[in-house]
């Protein structure tokens, strides 16, 4: 029996967390949650964005199952999610793509997994503000070691997955310093894998060829800010962010979540959908080592999604969130 952190989120977060327990419950997976909240709903409860009994849970257990959570803007705080990260050193923010038959997209055989760091670069936290001057600096801090983890991490998931091929997405054109860095690693590591294609491409270039011809990636890898981006371009290839996974993964510790908004607008309506959370649940239970559970909640996910009258509303059917959720558990074989 695994225990798994559950952070519910906030706006529909809690919604689409009961739908994925629901299913769990059903295929009798072998998880025990401990269930503590963040984000919004929990500073509005107590006063903490990120309560500490949260940090304790996650302390024990190393994996978490996380929904949307929202961090107030423009009051000071900073992102719980990028706290989480850095603070139990999620080295590597994982995110596959893949075209699903009953998922509406404009392309076909798309089947890709970026890798993008996901402690360093701009999101490292490093600003300034001279208020003399009204000038504000960001920086973005790279270092050796976060670009060969990386690197690292994304050859040896190609290798075990029987993936063929490597892109690393720089801009060491124009960024001559942290470029090289990423190159270097790329160079140094993919020598490491001669059976895997290397190549690298600069980022604007890798951008254009993503929406002209993205069947010709197959593993991505690249820093903070390029990756973020990239990664909800991958989503839109293949459907949106609604229905990709996302994780944060490091050495001794892992945070699969959902990557899309709380949607406030619709919570409580039962209007949300879960596949996002849930092909997130089911990569953590890859994680796990639980891979015939993770296998069989699949299956009958994908024969829900070619049942066009059973999908939520986002995906051109009429269910609602617990309608499409308990049409999964029947389609479990």
């Amino acid at each position: 029996m695994h225990t798994v952190t559950l952070i519910p989120g906030d706006g529909i977060g809690p919604e689409i967390t009961k739908a994925v327990t629901d299913i769990f419950a059903a295929a009798q997976v072998p998880v025990t949650w401990e269930e503590h909240n963040a984000g919004l709903t929990s500073f509005e409860a107590s006063g903490e964005l990120l309560p500490q009994a949260l940090l304790d849970s996650l302390d024990k257990t190393r994996v978490a199952l996380k929904g949307p959570l929202t961090t107030p803007v423009g009051k000071g705080f900073r992102s719980i999610n990028i706290t989480l990260r850095q603070k139990y050193n999620l080295y590597q923010n994982v995110r596959p793509a893949q075209t699903t038959p009953g998922i509406k997209s404009r392309y076909e055989n798309v089947d890709l997994v970026l890798f993008r760091e996901n402690t360093e670069g701009l999101y490292s936290g490093l600003e300034y503000y001279d208020d003399r001057l009204g000038i504000a600096d960001s920086v973005s801090r790279v270092t050796v070691e976060g670009c060969h983890k990386i690197v690292r991490a994304a050859f040896a998931y190609a290798d075990k997955h029987g993936r063929k091929k490597v892109t690393l997405a720089h801009k060491a054109n124009i960024l001559k310093l942290a470029g090289k860095l990423m190159l270097d690693a790329g160079k140094e590591i993919s020598a490491e894998y001669p059976h895997i294609t290397y190549e690298d491409k600069i980022i604007d270039n890798m951008c254009m060829q993503l929406v002209i011809r993205p069947e010709q990636f197959d593993v991505v890898v690249t820093t903070n800010l390029f990756g973020d981006i990239l990664s909800d371009l991958c989503a839109g290839l293949v459907g949106g962010l609604g229905v990709v996974v996302g994780a944060n993964v490091g050495d001794d510790a892992a945070i699969f979540e959902a990557v899309h908004g709380s949607a406030p607008d619709i919570a409580g309506q039962g209007k949300a959908n879960p596949t996002a959370l849930l092909r997130s649940a089911l990569m953590m239970l890859q994680h796990l080592g639980e891979k015939d559970h993770a296998t069989r909640i699949e299956d009958a996910l994908n024969k829900t999604l070619q049942q066009p009258e059973k999908l939520t509303g986002d995906l051109g059917g009429k269910a609602s969130t617990s309608e499409f959720a308990h049409t999964i558990i029947d389609n479990l074989a």
